[in-house]
C-alpha cells in the first residue's frame, strides 16, 4: 500500500516536471517598433532676387533709333520724345532736335552730335561772378528740400579753397534748426557766420550781415534765405524785400542762384520762372546729380528763361560741388 502511494506520488511529480519541461516558452515581449528617423533637414536654398529688367541709357536708345543707315522718317520725332522723357521739356526738346537735324550727317554718331548741341545750348554765362576787391554778394534761393543750405556750405568751402575770405548770413529765420544746420556747414567750410535768433526779420539779418562782412574784410558774402513755396506770393514778396535790402546795403548783388534738385522734373521750370520774376535769377545750382538724376530740366530753364547753370552738386561731402562744365554735363546726360 505504502509502496503504491509512493509510486503514484513519484509519477505525479514526474508528470508535472515533464509538463513544465516540454511547454513552449513565451518569448519576451518585443518593444514597439520605432518609426524610422526622418532624413536630415536640407538647408533651404537662398531666395533669389528677382531679376530687374535692364534699363538702357539715353545714348543707347538714341543709337537704336538711328541704326541702319539713314534715319527713318519717324527718327526725329522719336528723338524728341526721348528728350521730353529726360525732362528736357517739349519746347527745348523741339529746338534741340532741329539743331541736331541740321548738323547731322550720314555716318555720324547721333549721340556725339546731340551731346555737342546740348553743350552749345548751355555753354554761355556759366562763370560765377565773385572775386577779390569789393565784396561780392551771392543770394541763394530755392524751395524746401532742394539742398539749398548744403549747397551754401559747399560753395563757401569751394571759394575758401580759392583763397577767398567768405562770410555766410542766415536770413532763413523761419525754419526750425536752420541756424544750427548752417552753423555746422560754415564751420566745416571755415566761413564766418552772421546769424540772429529764430523769428528775426530776414531783411534786418541781411543788412547786419553786410555790415559785419565788410568789417571783417570779407571777399564774398553768401546769404541763405528761407526755403519757400514758389506758389505762395507773400513769401516771394518777402524774398524780393531781402534782395532790395542787400542792394541798398551792399550796392549790388552779383549773383542770385536758384538751387534746383536734378530730379524735380518739369516743375523746375515753374520754380525758375516765379523766382526770376521775384528776384531776377543770374544762375542755377543743380543738386543731386550723383548717379540716377536726369537733370535735363536745366535745358528747359535755359531755353525758356535764359538762366544759365553755374554750379553742379554731385554728392554729399563738402567737396562735392563743381563749377558747371557744359561739355561734361552733356556727356553725362546722353551717355548715362
Amino acid at each position: 500500500m505504502n509502496v503504491t502511494i509512493v509510486v503514484i506520488s513519484a509519477l505525479v511529480v514526474l508528470g508535472i516536471a515533464l509538463f513544465f519541461l516540454i511547454r513552449p516558452r513565451r518569448r519576451p515581449a518585443e518593444p514597439p517598433a520605432q518609426p524610422p528617423a526622418p532624413p536630415p533637414a536640407q538647408p533651404e536654398p537662398a531666395p533669389v532676387a528677382p531679376t530687374r529688367p535692364r534699363v538702357e541709357g539715353l545714348g543707347a536708345r538714341i543709337r537704336a533709333i538711328f541704326s541702319g543707315g539713314a534715319p527713318p522718317e519717324d527718327a526725329w520725332q522719336r528723338l524728341e520724345d526721348l528728350l521730353v522723357r529726360a525732362d528736357v521739356g517739349p519746347r527745348a526738346a523741339e529746338r534741340l532736335v532741329e539743331r541736331v537735324r541740321e548738323g547731322f550727317e550720314s555716318g555720324a554718331d547721333p549721340v556725339d552730335v546731340l551731346s555737342q548741341e546740348i553743350a552749345n545750348a548751355l555753354g554761355d554765362g556759366t562763370t560765377l561772378h565773385v572775386g577779390r576787391g569789393d565784396m561780392s554778394v551771392v543770394m541763394v534761393v530755392g524751395v524746401n528740400g532742394t539742398g539749398k543750405t548744403t549747397t551754401i556750405g559747399k560753395l563757401a568751402a569751394m571759394l575758401a579753397r580759392e583763397g577767398l575770405k567768405v562770410s555766410v548770413a542766415n536770413s532763413d529765420t523761419f525754419r526750425a534748426a536752420a541756424s544750427e544746420q548752417l552753423t555746422v556747414w560754415a564751420d566745416r567750410a571755415g566761413a564766418h557766420l552772421v546769424s540772429q535768433t529764430r523769428g528775426a526779420d530776414p531783411g534786418a539779418v541781411a543788412f547786419d550781415a553786410v555790415q559785419a562782412a565788410r568789417a571783417r574784410g570779407t571777399d564774398v558774402l553768401i546769404v541763405d534765405t528761407a526755403g519757400r513755396l514758389h506758389t505762395h506770393q507773400p513769401l516771394m514778396d518777402e524774398l524780393a524785400k531781402v534782395k532790395r535790402v542787400l542792394e541798398k546795403a551792399a550796392g549790388d548783388v552779383e549773383e542770385v542762384l536758384l538751387v534746383i534738385d536734378a530730379t524735380t522734373g518739369q516743375n523746375g521750370i515753374q520754380q525758375a520762372r516765379v523766382f526770376t520774376e521775384a528776384v531776377q535769377l543770374t544762375g542755377i545750382a543743380l543738386t543731386k546729380m550723383d548717379g540716377t538724376a536726369k537733370g535735363g530740366i536745366v535745358l528747359a530753364v535755359r531755353e525758356e528763361l535764359g538762366v544759365p547753370v553755374k554750379l553742379i552738386g554731385t554728392g554729399e561731402t563738402l567737396d562735392d560741388l563743381e563749377p558747371f562744365d557744359p561739355k561734361l554735363f552733356a556727356d553725362r546726360l546722353v551717355r548715362a
